[in-house]
C-alpha cells in the first residue's frame, strides 16, 4: 500500500514506537526511496489510559503528515489501541490512515468502515483459524483506484479486486481454505469464542501478576486475546536473555511463548485460543520458575 503512494520529498510518514518491526522497515524503505521523513509518535507502555495514545498521535501530527500507520492491536505489547479516535485526529489534520490490524480478525468485533481509516490490513491466519499467508486488504472506495500490488500481473487496469486476484505464482490454497475456517467459527459461535479467549487471557494475566507480585501493564479493556506481562527481574534484562529463555522454554519444556526485551526488562506475550486452558498458563509459570 505504501509503495502505491505518490510521496514527495519532505512529506512525513507517521507511525508509533509500538509499530511492528517489519511494518516500520517498509515505512523506512519507502521514505528513503522518495525523500520522505519518518516521524514517530511515542506511546507509553505500560499503558492504563487509551487517551494517552490519542494525545501522542495528535502531538506528532504536522502540516506535512501525509499518512499515518496505526496499529489496531500492537504485536509486542498486545494492546488494543483506540484506533477510531486516533484515526479521527489524523483525518482532521488532513492525513491518510493505514491501519495494521494483523491480530484483529477473529479476536475483536470488526467493522472496518466505522473506524474511519483509508486502508486496513488484517491476517486470517492468527485468530481466524485460516492457514498461514492468508489475509485481507480493505480500501475505502475512493482509495482503491491508485492501489496496486507490488507485483503487477494480469489484472492491471481491471479494478481493485481483479488486480490483486492473480499475482504471479501466488498459491491460492490458504484463501480457498479460509471459508471453511470461518464456517467452523460460525458453527462454534464467533462471539462465544471471543468471550472465552478474552476471559482466559484476563484470568491468566491476573494469575501471573499475583504469582510474581507484578503490576499488569494494561487494563482488561485494552486486551483482546493476548497480553504482554513483565517477568521477574531475576530472569535478565537483555535481548540475549530473552532469546535464551524463549529457546529453553521451547526445547526443554515444549512451550512456545514470545519472550521480549522491552525497556531493559523481560516480558512474555501470552495468547489464548479456544484450545487453551488456564492449566497451560500454570505449566508455563512452573517452567519459568525453574530458572528464578
Amino acid at each position: 500500500m505504501l509503495r502505491s503512494l505518490d510521496l514527495q520529498p519532505g512529506d512525513e510518514i507517521l507511525l508509533t514506537n509500538l509499530a511492528y518491526g517489519a511494518v516500520a522497515n517498509v515505512a523506512a524503505f519507502v521514505a528513503r526511496s522518495c525523500g520522505a521523513r519518518l516521524v514517530t509518535a511515542r506511546l507509553p507502555f505500560p499503558l492504563t489510559d487509551p487517551r494517552a495514545c490519542v494525545q501522542a498521535v495528535q502531538q506528532a501530527l504536522t502540516e506535512r503528515t501525509r499518512i499515518a500507520l496505526l496499529d489496531h492491536i500492537t504485536s509486542e505489547t498486545a494492546l488494543v489501541l483506540p484506533l477510531a479516535e486516533m484515526a479521527a485526529c489524523c483525518k482532521a489534520a488532513g492525513a491518510w490512515v493505514l491501519a495494521d490490524g494483523a491480530h484483529v480478525p477473529g479476536a475483536l468485533e470488526l467493522d472496518i468502515p466505522a473506524l474511519g481509516v483509508d486502508w486496513y490490513a488484517g491476517n486470517l491466519h492468527k485468530w481466524a483459524l485460516a492457514p498461514k499467508g492468508c489475509g485481507i486488504l480493505w480500501a475505502a472506495p475512493e482509495r482503491q483506484h491508485d492501489l496496486h500490488p507490488p507485483v503487477i500481473s494480469w489484472g492491471l487496469g481491471q479494478g481493485f479486486t481483479q488486480e490483486f486476484d492473480w499475482v504471479g505464482t501466488k498459491d491460492p490454497t490458504p484463501y480457498l481454505a479460509a471459508p471453511a475456517a470461518l464456517e467452523l467459527m460460525a458453527e462454534w459461535g464467533i462471539e462465544a469464542m471471543r468471550l472465552y479467549k478474552h476471559s482466559l487471557v484476563c484470568e491468566a494475566s491476573e494469575l501471573l501478576a499475583q504469582r510474581w507480585a507484578l503490576e499488569p501493564p494494561a487494563p482488561p479493556s485494552m486486551l483482546g486475546c493476548m497480553a504482554t506481562l513483565p517477568l521477574p527481574l531475576v530472569l535478565g534484562d537483555s535481548r540475549e536473555a530473552a532469546a535464551n529463555l524463549q529457546h529453553t522454554l521451547l526445547y526443554e519444556h515444549r512451550i512456545e511463548a514470545p519472550i521480549l526485551c522491552i525497556g531493559g526488562r523481560l516480558w512474555v506475550r501470552i495468547s489464548a485460543q479456544v484450545y487453551n486452558q488456564l492449566e497451560d498458563v500454570e505449566r508455563f509459570a512452573q517452567a519459568v520458575e525453574r530458572y528464578m
